[in-house]
């Protein structure tokens, strides 16, 4: 009888990882990049439709793993989580005058009463009639923060390179309220910093940039990015200060700190912020009352594109037709491969459960590849592909008096055999947590 820790050890032959050695024709011509076909081909995404994408249940975990990070760095931040409606009434669009300008990228729908809704691309509207609909907003209020992760479409004429330029994709939105311009800039300078502790965890060396404000507005906007091919920007940086702005809001290729000439970049953004004033508070009606006066709020709205970032961890990290996941975000953190069934190894399928128990002793996350009719190689070239980022083997050297047991770092390409004990000391010396 399996033990209570056994029971919920997860089993690579009980997860739904529909795979494929292709991608499916979807009617269209689209492009694609090599993140787009890993996680397509290793069972991470399907696509469903012309730029929209199922998440499936591996997929799911690294989504959940990622959303939880991101909590928690939220709530460093004194951000509190909300849920808006995904529809949003074109007649506050209107009131913003953004209906008309973006009318092209939007999906609209009508209600049986003839009422014209935007699948929100954006939520600034949306947050703000919220706000407004509370009524005045206490000065002991200030600043608010409030954020919300979910659903965003976009009516892309072309999708392509999977979640890089999709019609459905999925973001965190934070949008900050603050009585004055000085407050906001606070507000908004903190908020990076947050951005950088998030981009620091994930561990992918990241951009940040002066930034175009576009179509959202405001007075500031920084972008963030990584470094990529397959990236729709360009960034100018400074080799020496590291001054970096994106191109399509340069009028100069010198650093105008230094003088240096600025190296181009092609760069795939991940994150943007921006400084928004009251372009949204005012007309939406967003206030605070201030000596019995009302005051429409300071906005600042700050996103990141979560399944973007995660198709680009993919992209950068990934080679030789094998993903590479961040530690952080990986579906699984370690992948325990037991002797092929009728092998003089399959005694030593005892030693998992001491293995898990190790494991789950430190809240470390375990797949077990159950499937023992394939040999230990063809499970571990398969668990390498996938991306767990350490592996362990049960294999001949557990046979040993003192049992030993291959562990594989293999996003260091580092290998060791260790007995139970030197495990644990093992696990004990990495820091999983977020």
């Amino acid at each position: 009888m399996a033990s209570k820790t056994m029971i919920n050890l997860t089993r690579m032959s009980k997860v739904f990882q529909p795979m494929t050695t292709g991608l499916p024709d979807t009617g269209e011509k689209t492009e694609i990049c090599q993140s787009h076909k890993l996680m397509i081909n290793y069972g991470i995404i399907k696509p469903v439709s012309i730029g929209m994408y199922a998440l499936l249940p591996l997929g799911m975990r690294i989504l959940n793993k990622f959303i939880s990070l991101v909590d928690k760095e939220m709530t460093n931040l004194g951000a509190e989580k909300i849920l808006l409606p995904a529809l949003t009434s074109t007649s506050l669009w209107k009131k913003t005058n953004r209906y008309n300008s973006n009318k092209d990228e939007l999906f609209t729908v009508k209600d049986r009463h003839e009422k014209e809704y935007i699948l929100s691309p954006t939520y600034e509207e949306a947050i703000c009639d919220l706000i407004s609909s509370t009524g005045h907003i206490s000065t002991k209020l200030l600043p608010l923060r409030l954020y919300q992760i979910s659903s965003k479409w976009r009516d892309e004429m072309k999708p392509r390179l999977g979640f890089l330029r999709s019609r459905e994709f999925i973001m965190k939105d934070l949008y900050t309220f603050d009585s004055n311009l000085d407050n906001a800039q606070s507000t908004y300078d903190r908020v990076c910093e947050s951005y950088n502790n998030i981009f620091k965890q994930i561990g992918i060396k990241y951009e940040k940039v002066i930034g175009d404000v576009g179509t959202i507005g405001g007075l500031v906007s920084h972008e963030y990015h990584y470094i990529s091919d397959v990236g729709e920007d360009t960034i100018l940086q400074c080799p020496s200060c590291h001054f970096s702005i994106n191109q399509t809001i340069s009028k100069t290729t010198s650093c105008p700190k230094c003088k240096n000439e600025l190296q181009q970049y092609n760069a795939a953004e991940i994150g943007h912020t921006f400084l928004l004033n009251t372009k949204y508070s005012q007309p939406l009606k967003a206030m605070y009352m201030e000596q019995n006066e009302m005051k429409p709020m300071v906005m600042g709205c700050f996103g990141l594109g979560l399944s973007r970032i995660l198709m680009l961890t993919v992209e950068i990290l990934s080679k030789n037709n094998e993903i590479r996941w961040p530690v952080k975000l990986a579906p699984y953190t370690v992948c325990i491969i037991p002797p092929k069934a009728g092998s003089k190894e399959e005694g030593a399928s005892n030693y998992v459960e001491r293995l898990f128990e190790i494991l789950c002793k430190r809240d470390i996350d375990v797949i077990l590849d159950d499937r023992t009719d394939f040999t230990i190689g063809k499970r571990f070239v398969f668990a390498r592909a996938l991306g767990y980022p350490y592996i362990i083997i049960v294999g001949k050297a557990s046979t040993r008096s003192i049992p030993l047991f291959e562990v594989h770092d293999i996003n260091n390409s580092v290998y060791n055999e260790l007995s139970l004990e030197q495990i644990s000391h093992y696990f004990d010396n990495i820091n999983f947590k977020n």
